[in-house]
Order: C-alpha cells, then sequence, then structure tokens
C-alpha cells in the first residue's frame, strides 16, 4: 500500500521528521484559503502515486493567489499522467541550499534493511543508480540486530555533516527506522532532503506499507474501504477478490492459482513468442465465483486478444474451474479465445465440462500455452 505525499509528512512529523508549513485541499477555492494562510511564495502539489509529477506538471510554483487558481484548476481538470487529482497540498516555499536522498527499504536477498543514501537528491534514485552508483551510501542493517549508532554515524558522515546539522540528521536517519518498524513499511523515502536557511527539511515523501501487514493497523482501514489509491479497475476488482495481480505489457491474459505455476505460465507464453498481458494468480481452493471474476477481470483489460488459464487441482476442483469459465462465457459474452490446461482433482469432470461448452481443453501445459499464442495471433 502506497502513501501519499500528504499521510507519509503526517507520519513525518509525528517522528520529529521536520517538513515544510503547508495545508490539504480538496478544491481550487480551498487550495487558495491555504495559500494565504502559508504564505507566498508557496508551491501547489498534486497528491497522485505516480512517479515524474513534477515533470508531468503535478508541482507548481505559485507567487499570488491567481497562480494557485491556475495550478489547482490544471491539476484538478486535467490530473496528472492520466490519473485524477483529488487533492493537492499547498506548502511554503523554501530557500534550498543542497538536496540530499536518504531512505531505508528492505534487502529481500540478503534478509536485511539497507539505509541508501546520496548527496544527489531531488532526482530518481534510479537514475542515480544507473549513472553514477558510486555516489550512493548503502548501509545494512540486521533486523535481528537492530538499528545501531555505528550505523547511524556512518550515514551521518557519508554525507558530512557537522555540528547541529550532524545532530539534526542523526535523528532523522533514527526516526526512519522507527517509522519502518512502527508501519510494517517495504520503504521509507525522503527525497529531497533539503538543506535550507532553518535546518533539514523533508520536501517530500514516499511510504509503502507491506500489504500483508495491513491486519495489524487499523488505522489504514476506514482510508482503504473509500480509497482506491489511483488503483486501475482491475487492480480495484483484483483487490476486492484477494487476488495477486500484477499489470503487464502484453497481450495474452494468464490465469494460474499459485504463484508458482501462475509464473511458469508466463514463461511458456513468452517460450512460444507470445507476450504475458498479467500475472493473476486467483490462489488455492478456488470456486467458480473467483474464476468468473478472475475472468471478468482479465476482460476489463481491451489489449488482452486471448486468454490462458493454467490449474493444477490440488485443494483446487477442475469442475470448479471448468463451471466458472462457463459460467463467464455465458454472463460476459466473451468473445476472446481461451485456451485451458485442466489436470488434478476432478479433472475428467472438469475437461467435460469444457468440451460440451466448446472451449480448448488440455492436459499438458506446454500444448495448452502454445495454443493460446496461436489464437492469440490468429492462428488456428
Amino acid at each position: 500500500m502506497k502513501l501519499y505525499e500528504f499521510e507519509g509528512k503526517k507520519i513525518f512529523s509525528d517522528f520529529k521528521i521536520p517538513v515544510p508549513r503547508g495545508g490539504l485541499a480538496s478544491s481550487v477555492e480551498e487550495a487558495c484559503l491555504k495559500a494565504l494562510e502559508v504564505g507566498f511564495p508557496c508551491v501547489v502539489k498534486a497528491q497522485v502515486l505516480v512517479g515524474g509529477r513534477g515533470k508531468a506538471g503535478g508541482i507548481r510554483v505559485a507567487k499570488s493567489i491567481d497562480d494557485v487558481k491556475a495550478a489547482a484548476s490544471k491539476m484538478f481538470s486535467e490530473g496528472v499522467k492520466g490519473v485524477p487529482v483529488r487533492k493537492v497540498l499547498v506548502e511554503e516555499a523554501v530557500n534550498i541550499v543542497k538536496e540530499y536522498y536518504v531512505s531505508i527499504t528492505v534487502d529481500r536477498s540478503v534478509k536485511s534493511y539497507v539505509y541508501l543514501a546520496s548527496l544527489e537528491g531531488g532526482v530518481d534514485i534510479e537514475e542515480i543508480a544507473a549513472t553514477k552508483p558510486e555516489a550512493i551510501i548503502r548501509v545494512y542493517v540486521d533486523p535481528l540486530i537492530g538499528l545501531r549508532d555505528f550505523h547511524v554515524r556512518r550515514i551521518v558522515d557519508a554525507l558530512g555533516f557537522k555540528g547541529d546539522l550532524a545532530k539534526q540528521f542523526d535523528g532523522i536517519v533514527r526516526a526512519l527506522y522507527d517509522i519502518m518498524i512502527r508501519y510494517d513499511a517495504d520503504l521509507v523515502e525522503i527525497n529531497p532532503l533539503a538543506l535550507t536557511d532553518k535546518g533539514l527539511l523533508a520536501l517530500d515523501s514516499k511510504l509503502t506499507i507491506d500489504d500483508n501487514s495491513l491486519y495489524r493497523h487499523p488505522e489504514f482501514s476506514e482510508t482503504l474501504k473509500s480509497d482506491t489509491r489511483d488503483l486501475s479497475p482491475e487492480e480495484v476488482l483484483a483487490r476486492d477478490y484477494g487476488f495477486s495481480y500484477v499489470k503487464l505489457d502484453g497481450d495474452i491474459g494468464i490465469i494460474g492459482n499459485g504463484a508458482g505455476l501462475t509464473m511458469a505460465s508466463l514463461d511458456l507464453i513468452a517460450h512460444f513468442g507470445g507476450k504475458p498481458a498479467n500475472f493473476l494468480d486467483i490462489g488455492g481452493g478456488a470456486r467458480a465465483e473467483r474464476v468468473k471474476a478472475a475472468l471478468k477481470l482479465l476482460l476489463m483489460d481491451e489489449r488482452v486478444k486471448a486468454v490462458f488459464i493454467n490449474v493444477y487441482g490440488g485443494i483446487t476442483r477442475c469442475d470448479e474451474v471448468a463451471r466458472g469459465i462457463v459460467e463467464a462465457l455465458s454472463e460476459f459474452g466473451v468473445k476472446k479465445p481461451i485456451s485451458v490446461r485442466l489436470v488434478g482433482n476432478r479433472e475428467e469432470e472438469g475437461g467435460r465440462i469444457l468440451k460440451e461448452a466448446g472451449i480448448s481443453y488440455f492436459t499438458n501445459d506446454e500444448d495448452a500455452a502454445k495454443h493460446a499464442v496461436k489464437i492469440a495471433y490468429g492462428g488456428v
């Protein structure tokens, strides 16, 4: 779960990380009122969960009420990168002396937390990693040991802070770790952390909470019920049904039961020359209703030319899967071709249901994947 900038900054403030003065607005009129409270010049920032919003017009400096009206009106009416803007953050503009980057995330390859810090803030860390990897300082923190003074000193010294600034940055580094633990975060990022005439300020925030931990965070439950977090319609449906869904760049829809089998299905489609449109794992024990919902999700994607369904029946019954497919065809009037591989629990019954409905059915996954690629691209 990604948090908006204003949500992240609220958490930063709670943990004593300094942020600019500002206020949240849901309309042009409210943005103007917030600007008057903050003073000029100010910055109007669209609250969207997309990268590169600054280059896309999502961050504007305003020197007058007219500037605020123009910036907020454009954001609310046009959105940013195709994403609707429902709120803007109006903050004081600050005089920036230097920008830094600092974050803490999880390095799963070594099962450790890792701080990333750089003297070059205000740009994408991925860009720095690609062009100047030596500019990124990495400090690993064993989760079994936790953050220690020597970790913090290494980061403070690496960025060259002295005196009062070193003390302030020390507190920020420790606060990032505390936020990481308190909120079960995958990422806590400040980019940029600005040196100003008021000291250090977090000019932006990026927080990502582990979805699997949300049951431990009731403070987000009400928000999630009404807030789709800038999700696409497919992603909203996937969330509602508890599907693991990732949209990809191809045109062959993939449905599998189990993450491993679904990943293997993507590989099979690619092996035979196709391009997967998604990763969609319906999980074990799926009933007909879940299969029908999964097909509905894929059919919402206009790019999908054909669907490959790969199911191994263990606790999942193949006849339930087959019924879900047939019901979806009947209810949604599906026109796109479907290739199905079924094997395992009640396989024969599932195969009979599919054959009676005229749906291509295989027990070999390679044959089914090859057929899916053929029917997607005009083959017989």
